[in-house]
């Protein structure tokens, strides 16, 4: 598998950017809004891109992207990526059941880096049997996460039916692979993949 045919992605924006003070999503990047850099790296690898937002978010004036780009919104403010995920693969299954791979990451995500995202998607779809794929790293990254939606959507669904909000949960209730550090640093060394902006001082280059 290369890349965006076949494939989606979900990128979280619903979260209550409580620690950055102000709706993070919105704060300027060079020049573009945080939410733009993520959906950019998706639309590069995903044919259908869907962003997740809060309840009753505006999504503002999304960025055009070479692939079909669906709003979806959390069902409860501040439910927690679980729910985010939950919502994003009941859009990605009721419009594009075709599709069977899907990435997610966060929205505050701006420097993920396509071609380590591609090589996720690449393990997963290595086998029918594996339900999830994530990033060997230390300490332990659960996003970005590669799921295959058939199996991760019921998942999700049953950990919030038992009241669980951890998105790691997925992880323990379906089949999950682990890209080696080795074999995803050789394409990101700086592990800008892992970086996420919880701070106003994260968008500053270091």
């Amino acid at each position: 598998m290369t890349g965006r045919e076949g494939s989606a992605a979900i990128v979280l924006a619903g979260g209550a950017s409580s620690r950055f003070g102000t709706d993070k999503m919105a704060a300027l990047l060079d020049g573009r809004p945080l939410l733009h850099h993520a959906l950019a790296a998706a639309g590069e690898i995903a044919d259908t891109v869907v962003v997740v937002l809060a309840p009753g978010g505006d999504p503002g004036e999304l960025p055009s992207t070479p692939s079909r780009l669906l709003v979806a919104y959390d069902p409860e403010t501040h439910q927690g990526p679980l729910a985010g995920l939950a919502a994003g693969l009941t859009a990605l299954v009721r419009t594009a059941p075709e599709i069977d791979l899907a990435i997610v990451f966060g929205g505050d995500m701006p420097w993920v880096v396509p071609a380590v995202l591609t090589m996720l998607l690449a393990a997963l779809d290595a086998s029918p049997t594996i339900g999830a794929a994530t990033l060997e790293a230390e300490p332990t990254a659960i996003l970005p996460l590669a799921v295959r939606p058939s199996m991760a959507a019921p998942a999700a669904a049953a950990l919030l039916a038992d009241g669980r909000r951890a998105l790691r949960g997925v992880l323990l209730r379906v089949p999950a692979a682990v890209v080696s550090a080795e074999a995803w640093t050789a394409l990101d060394p700086r592990r800008l993949t892992l970086r996420d902006v919880d701070l106003p001082g994260d968008l500053r280059p270091r």
